[in-house]
């Protein structure tokens, strides 16, 4: 019998520090990296970690490195050196985009080109699933396990951790109670938690749709910003709306509300690409410089928990042809594309075109 927490846990615990600043320490490779979250870093840790007297690198992705004009030599990432006068401001400033344009110069930096970034892949991939800047302080402590264990540091096998952040964690269902609504009286709330503590997914069903035939769908993601404030920059709420009302006035369907806020970067780093598409950037290239692919969400939960409700095949509500594709390849079959066309405003213009042009949407 043993109480220790498991590498989900141990995930999810390591999320947690990260995100109040706490170090972790990732192994593997026959090494150890300690690994601080550059955007929840403080000044006092940055200088304990330069008394170590180590070598210690700031690990970004390939995207931000590209705005940054920083050398890649790791493929997806690069481990840029600190400087000798490094501060708080500056790796805030490597991090962070926000004054990209008031201070472009932010080098000459200098990647690091040998040695192995496996361990540094592990900490931006946690850091990310962290809702965080994906950036991270990171060096090679000396005696690394004693030195997680005087700390009380949570530590992450690498190799254990690889397959739970690239799969989706398994979803149980936690309740489900009848919700009339103002779509459909006839409406029924389910509530699904994931086993690795990330945010709860929720899914909504009108009526009750036969299991054996398609069922009207709608994978959609939560947006705060339009679905409560009615944001006029994007059309997720009319979305929302007008997905709920197709199913009530065919008196059946299923929408799921899966919490990936801003493609799956969270609300805090969705709030910053809109304050650098304030600057004139679109929503691409924003997510680019802030370290961040185009769309990092995953719709495979959307059918895990189809599957999980009892549904194999769809009408899918949707304008995005990945979510059919995506659907396919994980069994659910996509008996008919519903288009989805609703909430076009002289403020959303150009982010409809940018999801056309650049996504693949069909607007």
């Amino acid at each position: 019998m043993s109480f220790a927490p498991d590498i989900v846990e141990r995930l999810a615990r390591a999320r947690s520090d990260l995100r109040m600043g706490v170090p972790i320490l990732i192994t593997g490779e026959g090494s150890a990296i300690l690994v601080l979250a550059a955007e929840t870093l403080t000044a006092p840790r940055l200088t304990d970690i330069i008394n170590l007297e180590v070598e210690t690198s700031l690990a970004i992705t390939a995207r931000r490195a590209e705005t940054l004009k920083a050398r890649v030599y790791d493929g997806d990432l690069a481990r840029i050196r600190l400087p000798q006068d490094v501060d708080l401001g500056w790796v805030k400033g490597i991090a962070d985009p926000a004054d990209d344009l008031n201070k472009p110069m932010k080098g000459p930096l200098n990647s690091q080109r040998d040695g192995p970034a496996g361990l540094h892949r592990t900490a931006l991939k946690i850091v990310k699933s962290a809702r965080l800047l994906p950036a991270a302080l990171t060096c090679r402590p000396e005696n690394p396990a004693r030195f997680a264990l005087e700390n009380g540091l949570t530590v992450i096998p690498a190799d254990l951790a690889a397959p739970d952040l690239e799969t989706t964690s398994a979803l149980h269902p936690v309740v489900h109670a009848r919700l009339p609504m103002s779509a459909a009286e006839a409406g029924r709330l389910h509530v699904f938690r994931p086993e690795d503590g990330a945010e709860e997914h929720y899914a909504i069903e009108i009526g009750r749709p036969a299991r054996d035939k398609p069922v009207l769908a709608r994978l959609h993601s939560a947006c705060f910003t339009g679905d409560v404030l009615g944001s006029l920059k994007c059309d997720c709420g009319p979305q929302l709306r007008g997905a709920l009302a197709h199913m009530g006035s065919e008196g059946e369907g299923v929408l799921l509300y899966l919490n990936q806020e801003g493609r799956g970067i969270g609300l805090a780093n969705k709030m910053r690409a809109y304050s650098l598409q304030d600057q004139g950037f679109d929503t691409v290239e924003a997510n680019h410089r802030l370290g961040f692919e185009d769309d990092e969400r995953d719709f495979k939960i959307g059918a895990k928990l189809l599957k999980n409700m009892g549904f194999s095949s769809v009408r899918l509500l949707t304008n995005n042809p990945k979510k059919i594709s995506m659907m396919e390849n994980e069994g659910v079959t996509v008996a008919e594309r519903v288009p989805l066309k609703v909430g076009k405003t002289d403020q959303n213009a150009a982010y409809l075109a940018t999801k056309a042009a650049k996504s693949g949407h069909l607007l």
